[in-house]
């Protein structure tokens, strides 16, 4: 299995360390240190994996992934991050990282989640150069009659409403003129639904084009979505496709569609509108072919009252809404779940892990899963990379999940209960905003009102703790807010 690996790092002795051990096992391995260069490299060269820090000077980890996805180029990534809460990465394995990697680690370690993500890929294929962007593979669903995200969805009781809608939109002679907007909490499946609607609609054939609105600069997002030409700006050397282009007759899904910018809502709704839409710097319309689903885990009411999102976009992508509901809404989805996640990672490195006994189910379906089916689905594929059981056990998970419990809030509530008197004023502070947090569910917008002070006063807040290892989802937060 030996691959073409670019590993990316700003700190030589990383990058020089992987570079060795991975060369050790007969890989030929490339580096940067830097995001502008890793693009640089990927815009030349195809890689079979990708490792990346997630935090890097100028282009991010999260960006150099995100490039590659709207390119249309399914290269697996491996996140590295020095940020050890869970859910720093969770936002990095949303966003299409095949898994992530906690500094610091040891070279064992990462040689074996090198070894599962090029096992989950066995069909690796040369990209296509980034400027021949309809040569470049897509990622289009299933034929019909193979359509594992609908299977899924039917499987589980507990979204059995959804199953319903998503068979009406299939059976609609609408096409893909019909918006989609799909609501619920972070982690709650709305891609799953999403890739859904994809196999029930007519351009199933064709791509499935994502991109996350909270993850690309309002500055880049434009562009992304809508392309540009030769000399549009500064950088524009060649004309660009952007994924209005690129999805042809299948799937826009826009992600987290309430962190869009005002600006760009107003063009996205013309573009609903009329159906048209043209590239940065252009002069010619092009028509829109492809549905447009959009997919948001905040509550757009709030964010139109505010002024933040536009009210006539809001009912023009809602033609149809589907709300997903947490996972908490719905144990009995648990065991379908599970036994999917298990038959992947089964596949994917080579395990034979049998499906999960109603004794640990039942203790399982206590705990309220906040991370909702993303938590889950983590939870598991590391107990299968680290462990590789023969058969799920309560020991093989974390304590707080057997006791049914959350732990971060739990850790918040009390702390804050014991700060008066005890602590100096800045920590309870701290606790407050926390806790705070955690009750908004890492709303920013909404934790801010309630504390009193402004969102910029509470971002500035969370790096200070984060630079002191106080901000324990100062990540997720500055994803899903």
């Amino acid at each position: 299995m030996n691959a073409r690996i670019l590993i990316i790092d700003d700190e030589a002795t990383i990058r020089a360390s992987l570079q060795e051990s991975l060369a050790a096992e007969g890989h030929e391995v490339e580096t940067a240190e830097s995001g502008e260069e890793a693009l640089a490299r990927i815009h030349n060269h195809a890689y079979d994996l990708v490792i990346t820090d997630l935090r890097l000077p100028g282009v991010s980890g999260l960006e150099v992934m995100q490039a590659l996805r709207n390119q249309g180029n399914p290269t697996p990534v491996i996140m590295m991050t020095a940020y050890g809460d869970v859910d720093s990465a969770i936002e990095a394995m949303k966003l299409g990282a095949y898994d992530y990697v906690k500094k610091p680690f040891k070279l064992g370690e990462m040689r074996k989640q090198v070894k599962a993500a090029l096992r989950a890929t066995p069909d690796r294929q040369e990209a296509a150069p980034a400027g021949a962007p309809e040569e470049r593979p897509g990622r289009a669903a299933k034929v019909p009659g193979d359509e594992p995200y609908m299977r899924m969805i039917r499987a589980c009781p507990g979204l059995a409403k959804v199953a319903n809608l998503l068979a009406k939109v299939g059976s609609s002679k609408s096409g893909n003129d019909t918006s989609i907007l799909i609501t619920g909490e972070s982690g709650s499946g709305k891609e799953i639904v999403a890739r859904a609607v994809h196999e029930a609609s007519q351009g199933r054939g064709h791509r499935f084009m994502e991109i996350n609105c909270a993850a690309v600069p309002e500055t880049l997002l434009e562009s992304e979505l809508f392309g540009y030409e030769k000399g549009a700006f500064t950088d524009a050397k060649t004309r660009k496709e952007g994924l209005f282009e690129l999805a042809g007759s299948g799937t826009i899904f826009l992600d987290e569609i309430g962190e869009m910018g005002i600006l760009l809502q107003s063009r996205l709704l013309r573009v609903l509108e009329n159906r048209r839409f043209r590239r940065v710097g252009g002069k010619d319309d092009n028509d829109v072919r492809a549905r447009i689903v959009a997919a948001t885990n905040r509550r757009l009411g709030d964010a139109i009252a505010q002024g933040a999102f536009r009210n006539d976009l809001y009912y023009r992508l809602q033609v149809v809404e589907i709300d997903v509901p947490p996972l908490r809404e719905r144990p009995e989805d648990l065991r379908v779940l599970i036994d999917a996640f298990i038959r992947e990672f089964n596949a994917q490195m080579g395990l034979q892990t049998e499906p999960v006994g109603d004794e640990l189910l039942e203790t399982l379906q206590k705990y309220p899963w906040p991370g909702n089916v993303r938590e889950l689905r983590n939870v598991l594929k590391r107990i299968l990379i680290l462990d590789e059981p023969g058969r799920l056990a309560a020991g093989h998970f974390p304590e707080h999940i057997i006791a049914g419990r959350n732990p971060r809030t739990a850790s918040a509530h009390e702390a804050l209960g014991q700060a008066t008197g005890l602590m100096p004023l800045a920590e309870v502070e701290r606790l407050q905003i926390l806790y705070t947090l955690e009750k908004t569910e890492n709303n920013k917008s909404k934790a801010a009102r309630l504390l009193g002070i402004s969102r910029q006063t509470l971002r500035e807040k969370l790096r200070l703790y984060e630079q002191t290892g106080g901000g324990d989802d100062l990540e997720a937060d500055e994803a899903e807010s």
